[in-house]
């Protein structure tokens, strides 16, 4: 029960100017304390603030060679957590660059110390955007009860920084049983969907996500960055209108 990692990997992969991926090993899914035989692909994606300062979305397992190259591009700087589930290796890079500042979304400092993960977080997120980078990334909380996370939008290269919020697998790169029940939730390539935990906590918070998928059409994105799967790098626009409907629409 293997899966196809998007080669290469640990290599900046570059999207637009001061924006890229980065896509990182395998890791598998973890409940209660045991480790499931599901694999599945990482990204992290690194914008390039005008002070020269990188901002690293949901830090990918730490490795040298990345690190040197990053540090050709700009200061390490932001360590975000984007949700309470994409943390994990913000400590390997605390370590590695001291004079980082690492960002908590909600829940995740309880988590980490739940799975004794040794992360100093020094700085909450907020539903708007810090001073540090507001001028140049643009970020609201996405309701999904216990699977909210923070998402981002990139404004120069007009870009959508998602983790979970929508997960695109291709069927290809993963095995059986795996294969099935990702078809059957509907989150795979080309038709990418919600991830499906979050699909009735956005029912039940109806007025927050009308508000919410609003400022997401607001914004016109042209590409959507993914955590998992198949990113979209063209029409955007199509793929949120068919995720998650026309704009303005009334109930």
């Amino acid at each position: 029960m293997g899966a196809s990692l998007y080669e290469p990997i640990n290599v900046y992969k570059p999207l637009a100017p001061d924006i890229g991926i980065v896509d990182g090993p395998l890791e598998y899914l973890t409940v209660g304390g045991i480790k499931l035989p599901l694999p599945f692909t990482t990204r992290m994606t690194v914008v390039r603030l005008s002070n020269g300062d990188l901002f690293l979305h949901s830090p990918i397992r730490f490795d040298e060679r990345l690190a040197r190259e990053l540090r050709g591009l700009g200061r390490v700087r932001h360590l975000v957590s984007p949700n309470q589930f994409h943390y994990a290796h913000i400590g390997e890079w605390a370590r590695a660059f001291p004079e980082t500042i690492s960002w908590a979304s909600p829940g995740v400092r309880r988590r980490a110390r739940a799975r004794h993960v040794d992360i100093d977080f020094t700085r909450d997120l907020d539903v708007s955007p810090p001073e540090e980078w507001r001028r140049e990334i643009d970020q609201l909380l996405f309701p999904g009860g216990y699977f909210k996370e923070f998402i981002f939008f990139h404004k120069a290269s007009r870009t959508l920084i998602l983790t979970d919020t929508i997960i695109n697998i291709e069927l290809d790169k993963i095995s059986e049983p795996w294969r099935t029940a990702t078809k059957i939730v509907g989150m795979y390539h080309p038709y990418g969907q919600i991830f499906f935990g979050m699909r009735l906590p956005l029912i039940v918070q109806r007025r927050k996500a009308k508000a919410t998928i609003a400022t997401i059409h607001s914004w016109q994105p042209q590409r959507i960055v993914l955590s998992h799967g198949r990113c979209f790098h063209a029409d955007a626009n199509r793929v949120i209108r068919r995720i998650f409907g026309a704009p303005n629409y009334e109930e």
